[in-house]
């Protein structure tokens, strides 16, 4: 008789199940009537009395003939299965037979040790060496610029013509038929230079002359500029004359607080297709180093005074304000009426990063209008945030930004209740929009706090007013003197003229003149001077190849962010954005990991082993595994270098073939002739030479080498004699592996499409050469996921085709598709153990399917199939029963490898959950696997349109007589702003609305980072042999779980379901986009992790002259003006744009 399925409350014998929320919206499981168990599953034999055990024994619904397996049976299966596996491994992997092989040319190689502490403290002095050079050549360059601005003599009259340079853009603006010096003709002395391609640079540059780079929104003949222009000319022979002491310098850049930038070698501007919007104040290197670090609190006034255009430049207003902040600043904003409050969910100061950044800019899109001013809410919420000592925060520059449109109330009573008589916190004020208001309780409230005075009556003053801030926070920089003249170094980020990775040092420049003899000196800064060092360039200094597959050295700065990892793989292309990758990001996460971290950033020195989880390659699977970590300060930076190895790695081959006709002999086991007998050859793309030719096909790379190899020897000084040498060694070794094991084997007797090999010294050989057609894995061993796996674990790894849940299944077709299999080679010397290469076989996937179904029957090879007859009583198999049971081999990331059923074959490769999401789930909640989520902050994604919100309705306006008399005012302002709306809003459309011909060519506005989480899955803690029921009401399933012994496998027997009510709870493998910008970015700043600032910070000095805080002017009524705007805007003639002048223009003149 049948046995019913079981429903909730049904009593059914099985061993206790670990208690495991049920993810999904599907059926939970029946409660287990004993209770939820405190520890992992045990076997069912250990928990079931005898009795008992014959419950399975029992028919299943069906399946009236045939009950399921018993334990027993398929603990059989199991075992044959083990075998079968071990066997074919024995006999073709030659895992004994390559350790032979190693052990008989023991005297062509020597063992070498890997000892961590002198590796990185070597690694860690030759990094400190190379910055060293650069800012040698920095202060050079800062002090000779302080010395030519101070012997120059600012020109009233000075004229474009008189200025000799070369235009970076004058190309591109050429090139665009649309340019305006095109129509009008530029009166600039421009430059014609010729230029020849550098690698190093990855450009075409010009070693004799600098190139300068304007900002689209500054007027080029204006007289600050050209005084700038005129100056800085100097620097050029500076320049030059550094490369000549380090010809390994790269971009050298003088960024002026004008917003000139002039660089050397000259190139040309790289200008993206709309316009350009780079302005070098704006850059990561240029912010950390015109001012110490700041903790700044923005407060907006959103009361219903505020217009829907003026309420859109305030929101505008506040994006480009928190672009002015770096990593080391810490920032909130907040919106106020009659009360104030935060407009985000971060209810204290954050870290100014990217992401933190991210939140506010969407969130101050969400602003509305309404109520009246309270400047007094605003002010107190503002000094409360920056009052407060519990959280982390930059402790140096305090200031509070205000963006209103106007108000009456100086609020006094609040700055002498917060802020005086220190005047600890500066104040800056911004009066936006056109109004009638009086701007002079704007004025007074920056000049009594320290701070200064801007007005923004239109888009095209944003930019510039939302960045000169900085100048005053100069000013304790600049009276500081020598204190204050120290190199930094920046976080990475993109280079905007194509170098990569970069990280700047920047220094500096003050202006040394003074007002006139006796007076006090100048307080202004200059700008920023800075030398760019590529990662590549740092990375040249740490070893490689001789740390292993699997070991590495990573670099990490004051904020925990990466220098150097192997992760670090940033995908965006936006230069805008610095790349902030922080540790604990691009490893997965735990407690060892932070201690280190901690330690790190303090500057200590230290070494830990640990246990800990890693990803693969293929970002698919989850190892345990054990390493070593040491680390170092690099000294006179804020940085500090760790080096990580696995214990295999303590040691490594070093080739040692001084006999040249064993060399020769060696090579021509490379040339595609031999490939027919001895199998094909992938050999790594590694920089063997100098002269050799890189190639994305390995066959032309492969091709290329043995062209320079008939030129070159071994042990030539061009070519790097380690790798060459042990790329030769590993490649006699191969052979002889086929000569001894492969060559006389018949694979198709065991169904096997190839066999490998693969070694630390680069090669890979695949037997027979045809096999090679269908090769896909990564031609260099380091960076093939199935090479890292197998070292990282013991025993046979297997790994399927992968395929995407999105793609169409695999075409099975001529036996092409095949299921690796591999496993490290270990070879003991004395008392030295070292795993120098993989071998594996590759399983023809419809072949092994078919055995796998008679290694879990009840046969054997030569015997028919088991028939049950009508009146006898048998137990199910794989073979036979396969439209009842269901039996698979899934691998420990849970992606399926192999099936009983023939409509799965072509889902190998895929998650098991897409194949039966109803016994994925139970697996996991049997504990057989564990979940490990984790985000990825490196990806690309489209950016989202930004939204039009706009102000609220304002109330009813009942106008005075003192608004009539000043109708005359209203009239001249609003043509004026009409004029600069039509002029800038042509440069600046995209502020305010989404430019879909913009968006789709400029790479910019294409993609920026975004965070995507990456679920993962590993084998749990259940080791053992495990029957259990899956409880789905009248959908029950019997199903027995193993693990087989010495791989990365889980056998799974189970009843094929009669329905599908459970097929609601899936697990999900795959990448999916976070909504917002990752993990609960509000929960994460409640427990922000562990950083340093600067060491230094520079916020104050006694002899500070705070008298120049910003003066505004208003409007004057003119009809001259209107009736001039009025014949320009019907003549059609654009003008050129002016600069915003205020008191820092004409400061900029001493």
């Amino acid at each position: 008789m049948a046995v019913p399925a079981r429903t909730c409350g049904a009593s059914w014998p099985g061993p206790v199940r670990t208690a495991r929320p049920w993810p999904g919206r599907g059926p939970r499981p029946c409660p287990d009537p004993r209770g939820p168990a405190s520890g992992p599953a045990r076997p069912l034999s250990l928990l079931l009395p005898p009795l008992l055990l014959l419950v399975p024994l029992l028919a299943a619904p069906g399946a009236s003939a045939y009950s399921f397996p018993q334990q027993h049976t398929m603990q059989h299966w199991a075992r044959r299965l083990e075998q079968e596996i071990d066997g074919v491994m024995r006999i073709f992997g030659g895992v004994q037979q390559l350790r032979e092989i190693y052990k008989d040319n023991r005297n062509l190689f020597e063992v070498q040790e890997n000892e961590p502490q002198k590796l990185v403290e070597k690694v860690a002095g030759d990094i400190e060496n190379l910055l060293d050079r650069k800012v040698q050549a920095l202060k050079r360059l800062a002090d000779a610029a302080e010395n030519f601005q101070k012997a120059h003599r600012w020109q009233d009259n000075i004229k474009e013509e008189d200025i000799m340079y070369y235009d970076a853009k004058a190309d591109a603006e050429l090139d665009d038929p649309e340019s305006e010096d095109v129509e009008r003709g530029s009166k600039t002395s421009a430059l014609r230079l010729d230029f020849v391609q550098d690698p190093n640079f990855k450009n075409k540059v010009n070693y004799s002359y600098t190139a300068v780079q304007i900002p689209t929104d500054i007027y080029k003949g204006s007289t600050v500029i050209l005084n700038e222009l005129n100056w800085t000319e100097a620097l050029e022979n500076v320049f030059i004359q550094n490369r000549r002491q380090d010809p390994t310098l790269l971009w050298q850049v003088f960024g002026s607080a004008t917003g000139v930038t002039r660089y050397y070698p000259a190139t040309p501007w790289r200008a993206p297709k709309k316009i350009d919007l780079y302005d070098v104040r704006r850059r990561p290197w240029y912010i950390q180093g015109a001012s110490s670090p700041k903790d700044m609190v923005i407060i907006v006034d959103v009361s219903g005074s505020v217009s829907g255009l003026t309420l859109k430049l305030m929101k505008t207003s506040v994006c480009e304000m928190l672009d002015t902040l770096s990593d080391d600043d810490y920032v909130n904003v907040a919106s106020f009426n009659e009360k104030a409050q935060p407009v985000s969910c971060f209810t204290h100061l954050v870290q100014a990063n990217v992401r933190n950044k991210k939140v506010f800019k969407e969130a101050v899109q969400g602003m509305v209008a309404k109520g009246t001013t309270g400047y007094k809410a605003g002010f107190e919420y503002a000094f409360d945030q920056l009052q407060n000592s519990n959280i982390t925060r930059a402790n140096c520059n305090k200031m509070i930004m205000m963006f209103t449109d106007g108000g009456e109330d100086r609020v006094q009573d609040v700055f002498e209740k917060y802020n005086w008589p220190n005047r600890t916190v500066r104040v800056f004020t911004f009066s936006v929009g056109q109004h009638n208001y009086d701007v002079t309780p704007l004025q007074w409230m920056a000049c009594t706090n320290k701070g200064y005075y801007f007005e923004i009556p239109s888009i095209g003053a944003i930019r510039i007013n939302t960045q000169e801030y900085l100048d005053v926070l100069g000013r304790p920089m600049v009276l500081a003197g020598k204190e204050a003249k120290q190199v930094q170094w920046t976080n990475v980020y993109e280079d905007a003229l194509g170098l990569g990775l970069v990280v700047t040092g920047t220094l500096p420049v003050f202006n040394l003149t003074q007002d006139g003899p006796g007076e006090k000196k100048n307080q202004l800064i200059l700008g920023v001077m800075g030398i760019d060092v590529a990662l590549n360039d740092i990375k040249r200094l740490t070893p490689n190849y001789t740390l292993g597959a699997n070991g590495y050295v990573f670099a990490i700065d004051l904020n925990g962010y990466v220098l150097l990892h192997p992760n670090l793989k940033p995908q965006t292309t936006n230069f805008r954005e610095p790349v902030t990758l922080d540790f604990l990001d691009a490893e997965l996460e735990d407690e060892n990991k932070e201690e280190i971290r901690r330690s790190m950033i303090d500057g200590n020195k230290g070494h830990k082993q640990i246990r800990t989880l890693v990803k693969s390659l293929d970002e698919r699977y989850i190892d345990e595994v054990i390493r070593n970590y040491t680390w170092v300060p690099i000294r006179s930076t804020n940085y500090s270098l760790g080096l990580v190895l696995p214990p295999y790695s303590t040691f490594y081959l070093q080739a040692n073939l001084s006999d040249q006709i064993l060399q020769v002999k060696y090579f021509e086991f490379l040339l595609p002739s031999s490939f027919e007998s001895e199998g094909h050859v992938f050999i790594a793309p590694r920089e063997y030479c100098k002269d050799l030719n890189a190639s994305d096909n390995n066959t032309e790379f492969l091709k290329n080498f043995i062209e320079l190899m008939e030129k070159v020897t071994p042990d030539s000084k061009q070519c790097n004699n380690f790798l060459l040498h042990n790329l030769i060694l590993d490649t006699g070794i191969t052979q002889q592996l086929v000569e001894r094991v492969w060559r006389d084997q018949d694979l198709n007797t065991y169904s096997l499409l190839a066999v490998f090999a693969a070694t630390d010294g680069g090669i890979t050989r695949v037997f027979p050469n045809k096999a090679a057609e269908d090769w896909t894995e990564n031609p260099e061993p380091f960076n093939a996921s199935f090479y890292r796996r197998s070292l990282d674990n013991h025993g046979y790894i297997f790994k399927p085709p992968h395929q995407d849940s999105l793609l169409r299944p695999l075409e099975l077709e001529n036996d092409t598709v095949g299921v690796l299999v591999s496993t490290a080679v270990e070879l003991s010397l004395g008392r030295r153990t070292l795993r120098p290469a993989v071998v594996g076989v590759k399983l023809d996937l419809e072949a092994w399917a078919e055995k796998f179904k008679v290694l879990a029957s009840n046969r054997t090879h030569q015997d028919q199939p088991q028939k049950c007859g009508p009146s006898s009583h048998c137990e199910m198999d794989c073979e036979v029963n396969n439209e009842d049971l269901l039996c698979v081999l899934i691998d420990d990331g849970g992606f399926l490898v192999l099936s009983n059923q023939n409509h799965q074959w072509d889902q190998v490769g895929r998650f098991f959950s897409e194949v039966d999401a109803n016994l994925m789930l139970a697996l996991y909640n049997n504990s057989f696997y564990t979940r490990k989520e984790s985000y990825d902050y490196q990806s690309a994604c489209a950016p989202q349109p930004p939204g039009n919100l706009g102000a609220a309705p304002r109330g009813v306006f009942v106008p005075t007589i003192a608004d009539f008399l000043n109708l005359a005012w209203w009239t001249s302002a609003a043509a004026w702003s009409l004029f600069q709306q039509l002029l800038y809003g042509l440069i600046y459309h995209s502020w305010f609305q989404a430019d879909p011909a913009e968006a789709e060519g400029s790479p910019e506005t294409r993609e920026s980072s975004c965070v995507v989480k990456q679920t993962q899955y590993y084998f749990g803690s259940v080791n053992a042999s495990y029957n259990t029921i899956i409880d789905c009401g009248n959908c029950s399933r019997l199903f027995h779980a193993q693990r087989l012994t010495n791989t990365n496998l889980l056998f799974v027997v189970a009843e094929k379901p009669l329905c599908s009510q459970c097929e609601a709870g899936r697990l999900l493998q795959k990448e999916t986009h976070c909504p917002a910008d990752g993990p609960e970015q509000c929960e994460l700043v409640q427990r922000p992790r562990y950083r340093r600032g600067p060491h230094i910070c520079f916020d104050y000095n006694a002899t500070e002259d705070t008298s120049d805080c910003g003066r505004g002017a208003s409007f004057p009524p003119s009809l001259g003006v209107l009736v001039s705007l009025q014949l320009l805007l019907l003549l059609g003639l654009p003008p050129r744009p002016q600069p915003q002048v205020h008191s820092f223009a004409a400061s900029r003149r001493l």
